[in-house]
């Protein structure tokens, strides 16, 4: 077979977390992003033969495959939906708890594409390099665009920090 040099899934250890912390990105963490993670994979194990090694390592390809498992997940939800409860409930540390809805409070105003890179990068830890193979782009445009995504998030997570934080009460003054 053309450009197949070796199995895809040899260590899968490392491919599982990466897939599932994209998912969890875009998702929250929970049953959905678990539920999208053994879809990866069950596709991946029954399209392993088409795996190409000479189109990008075995992350771009499986995180290709994610990307269209979560948003057959986010097309099933209404677009407005936010799992808050849920993400709540997964920790037990309250500051973890808000920056965590914070975020995604802040993620769900920016673009699809802007979500995707930021999702990408510090969801699934990837460089600049392997997001251009799942994106199918050009290594310093990735960085430009995450830059530009950077950028545009940072005041979203100000305003949402802003809103989060509770007022300061009369009745704790001395």
């Amino acid at each position: 077979m053309k450009g197949f040099h070796r199995d895809p899934l040899a260590h899968p250890e490392d491919l599982i977390r990466h897939v599932y912390a994209y998912a969890a990105y875009r998702l929250g963490d929970g049953h959905d992003a678990e539920d999208v993670t053994s879809e990866v994979f069950e596709r991946a194990i029954r399209y392993r033969k088409s795996y190409d090694q000479s189109k990008g390592e075995p992350i771009a390809w499986l995180l290709g495959i994610a990307r269209r498992c979560v948003d057959a997940t986010l097309n099933t939800r209404p677009r407005d939906q936010v799992e808050l409860e849920e993400m709540a409930g997964e920790t037990s540390i309250e500051d973890d708890s808000v920056r965590r809805l914070t975020l995604a409070a802040a993620m769900a105003q920016l673009s699809d594409r802007d979500q995707e890179l930021i999702s990408l990068r510090y969801g699934a830890e990837l460089t600049a390099s392997q997001i251009g193979q799942v994106l199918g782009m050009q290594t310093n445009a990735v960085e430009v665009a995450l830059h530009r995504a950077l950028a545009r998030l940072r005041p979203l997570l100000e305003a949402e920090e802003t809103r989060a934080a509770p007022p300061l009460s009369d009745a704790g003054a001395l």
